[in-house]
Parts: C-alpha cells; sequence; structure tokens
C-alpha cells in the first residue's frame, strides 16, 4: 500500500463521508480505493468503445466561472458533425447543466467529452451512449441504387 495526502474542498469531503455513511463503509480509505477504482473502469470502458455511436453528453458548470460559457461555445463549434442538439438548462443561481446529444464515430465524442472536462469551471461531465443502430439495418439490394 502507498500512503498519499491530498486537498480536497470541505463540501465534496463531506458529501463523500455522508455517501460512505449511507453504503455502510467502515473506512474512508476503502471507499476511496472504490471510487478510484470506478472511475478507472469508467474511463477503461469510454476508451474502448468503438465505431459509430449515439448518445448524451451531460455537463454541469459555475456559469459565473469568467470564460467557461464561451469555451464551451468554442469547442462545441468544432463538432457540428457530431451534435444533433444540445439543450441548456438553469439549475441554480450559480449552475447550469447543457445536455447534448451525439451521435458519430465515437473518437471524436470522447475528444469533445474530454475537452469540456478539462475546462476550468465544469463541475461535472458524462458521457451516456450505445451502438447508433445502424448495423441493424440490414441493406436490401434491391432498394438500393450504386452508381
Amino acid at each position: 500500500m502507498m500512503r498519499i495526502s491530498m486537498s480536497l474542498p470541505k463540501k465534496l469531503l463531506a458529501d463523500f463521508d455522508e455517501v460512505l455513511k449511507d453504503r455502510g463503509y467502515q473506512s474512508r480509505s476503502k471507499g476511496i480505493r472504490d471510487a478510484l477504482q470506478d472511475y478507472i473502469v469508467r474511463y477503461q470502458w469510454m476508451n474502448e468503445m468503438e465505431g459509430e455511436r449515439i448518445g448524451i453528453i451531460t455537463i454541469i458548470y459555475d456559469h459565473h466561472y469568467k470564460g467557461v460559457m464561451e469555451e464551451l461555445a468554442n469547442i462545441q463549434h468544432n463538432y457540428t458533425n457530431e451534435i444533433t442538439t444540445s439543450m441548456h438548462i438553469h439549475m441554480t443561481n450559480k449552475y447550469c447543466m447543457e445536455i447534448i446529444v451525439v451521435n458519430g464515430d465515437i473518437n471524436e465524442i470522447r475528444e469533445l467529452t474530454e475537452r469540456m472536462m478539462r475546462l476550468k469551471g465544469v463541475e461535472h461531465v458524462k458521457l451516456t451512449s450505445t451502438a447508433n443502430g445502424e448495423e441493424f439495418e440490414e441493406p436490401h439490394s434491391h432498394t438500393h441504387s450504386h452508381f
């Protein structure tokens, strides 16, 4: 085992401790190990996806954070082929949520997700996706003409 030291916002730690208590954890270290493992598995799962995907990216951000709205918009303008639609929701006086529907190559969608994730002022980003259904459509040779 390695021992590490970390700094966390007070509220984040309090919320984490509350979740640990609700889930019956006896040890904060065990909870942090499990949370890290979950984070790694999610990342690996996202990284192993391939091909055409359809999905939703959910972003929660502090709209008072200088420049974050403009940065989110600038990033999204680079992915107009993958972004089908987006919705903006005012959650509280401080926080906004954006829901972006994406459809296209997973490499582009993953890049879009990670670029938004790295922005200061962005609190949470989650990609949920599935195969976009093209593999279910069987080609009917008599309906297609190739020139």
